[in-house]
């Protein structure tokens, strides 16, 4: 299916465009949460340097509650 871009506001072509894959996973028994993984993985991935980021941000974090338990020393 082709899609012409800007026939229609840009969000109603993105609610219609995650409908219709809603409909195509239901349809094939994927379950939500995969679902919601593969949307969000799709995200990501059209985002340059978001992958990075959010990688950065998680080890960031880890190593936040590392310090917070003490096992690791501020540097």
């Amino acid at each position: 299916m082709q899609h012409k871009r800007h026939e229609k506001p840009w969000h109603t072509e993105v609610g219609d465009l995650l409908a219709e894959a809603a409909g195509l996973c239901v349809e094939h028994g994927l379950d939500v949460e995969s679902f919601m993984k593969g949307a969000w993985s799709a995200y990501v991935e059209s985002r340059p340097g978001m992958k990075e980021y959010l990688e950065e941000l998680q080890l960031r974090q880890q190593l936040d509650e590392l310090r917070k338990v003490g096992r690791m020393g501020e540097a």
